[in-house]
């Protein structure tokens, strides 16, 4: 795990060989919404070894990740941005489909870091459950990974 306040994307060592053009497409979008979309880094001039490093403002944060656990935010977003009309769906379980497929949250504060959620426990599971007017087993569901 990444420490806290690292800038270093949990992401990266996962990715797949089928997932490395949609990963690029990604980035480079969120170089263009840093420079020309939203403009907050218009003047970024960054090296490769930049980039690598992330050394950009903002983050991007992807559902099922440790920043974002649960990956149930997809359905919403899917629905938002009418992914069916680009041929992307989201299984019974969440996968996304096509399988090189990418989501995930631009965001652009100057102090925007990437973070761990660590293990949470029962007594956040019920609050959290309750807070979202659902089931604890539905809440259990959505964040496996950090239960």
């Amino acid at each position: 795990m990444a420490p806290q306040g690292s800038r270093a994307r949990p992401r990266a060592a996962k990715i797949q060989r089928d997932e490395r053009p949609a990963e690029a497409f990604a980035e480079r979008l969120h170089q263009r919404v840093r420079t020309e979309f939203w403009g907050y880094a218009a003047d970024e001039a960054l090296s490769n070894e930049d980039l690598i490093a992330e050394q950009y403002r903002g983050i991007r944060p992807a559902p099922g990740y440790p920043a974002c656990p649960d990956h149930r935010v997809k359905a919403p977003m899917f629905e938002v941005l009418k992914a069916e009309e680009i041929g992307m769906g989201l299984t019974e379980s969440l996968a996304m489909t096509l399988a090189a497929s990418v989501s995930g949250f631009y965001l652009a504060h100057p102090e925007a870091t990437y973070f761990n959620v660590g293990r949470i426990g029962d007594d956040q599971i019920a609050d959290w459950a309750r807070r979202m007017a659902m089931e604890e087993v539905e809440a259990r569901r959505g964040l496996t990974g950090v239960v």
